[in-house]
């Protein structure tokens, strides 16, 4: 973590401390870090969209048809980084890792485009950078509790039987089992009486190419009175998102530093917003970067 880094984690105490609003994306190494008051956030070329939270310009035109052709890199490229994650995993060295890649693709359309025209739970774009429509909670906190949900195993619904399959699915089992256990441990960070109060609900996701089951849990403990009103130390302590990472982290970040071609970036960073009094966070899938040498 960088010097930068670590003191804004430190002016993001400062603010909740004092219950200010703010919002603040970091990056998948946690080595970039933005906070931002409320006031500034259209200024720096932010707009998001929350469950209970905007802040947004309106369209100033119709977005128009959010076509795209995807390239993807050749199998070869693919299963070099693939194996670098499989043999460690034969090894013992990790029990979940999530291997990621880029996609590049063409499109007339723009960021902006992109995000006013997409539809998700939580929505990021940030100008001339990238823009998310995800999913994927990464912590919420609400009254003083702290809340996460673990999403992982995916099918296609349209498939017969496509809940109990998913339910059953050897694999998707073990990487939810492993998630959640992962996740549950790291809220044991900052929290206390840690719980797993829902676990493999199937929940409904539609997408511009198909409808999906996806399987997920929500755990939940007690803030710690040290962590008590300290967004960054909290954060600072959870980070980087395990869900997108797998465990246990510390020697997973070193595969997938080895595994894959370029470094992620903003790519599966978390975003989130503080109201003053409850946090809203995210981690940033279903993502679009702009090419910097384009």
């Amino acid at each position: 973590m960088s010097q930068d880094s670590a003191a804004k984690f430190e002016y993001m105490d400062a603010l909740s401390l004092k219950k200010e609003p703010f919002f603040f994306m970091v990056d998948f190494e946690v080595s970039e870090l933005i906070v931002l008051p409320w006031d500034k956030i259209l200024d720096q070329g932010i707009q998001f969209h929350f469950p209970s939270k905007q802040i947004e310009q309106k369209p100033a035109h119709q977005s128009r048809n959010l076509g795209l052709t995807a390239k993807p890199q050749p199998i070869e490229s693919y299963k070099k980084g693939f194996d670098i994650v499989k043999s460690n995993i034969m090894l013992g060295n990790s029990y979940l890792a999530n291997y990621t890649c880029r996609t590049p693709i063409e499109t007339q359309s723009s960021l902006l485009d992109f995000y006013q025209g997409s539809k998700a739970k939580y929505k990021v774009y940030y100008k001339d950078h990238f823009c998310s429509f995800t999913p994927e909670t990464f912590v919420e906190i609400r009254e003083g509790r702290i809340l996460t949900y673990p999403m992982k195993g995916t099918i296609e619904a349209s498939l017969k039987d496509a809940e109990m399959r998913l339910r059953e699915d050897p694999k998707e089992k073990a990487e939810h089992y492993t998630v959640v256990d992962l996740l549950r441990n790291d809220l044991s960070r900052v929290s206390n009486l840690v719980e797993v109060d829902e676990f493999q609900r199937i929940d409904y996701l539609k997408t511009s190419h198909k409808d999906l089951l996806t399987m997920s849990s929500q755990i939940s403990g007690t803030i710690k009175p040290e962590f008590d009103a300290k967004i960054g130390s909290l954060l600072r302590s959870l980070l980087p998102a395990g869900s997108i990472l797998g465990a246990p982290k510390d020697k997973t970040m070193e595969i997938v530093r080895q595994a894959e071609l370029q470094p992620r970036g903003w790519y599966t960073g978390v975003a989130g917003v503080f109201d003053g009094r409850d946090l809203e966070s995210c981690v940033l899938i279903r993502f679009i970067e702009q090419d910097r040498n384009s």
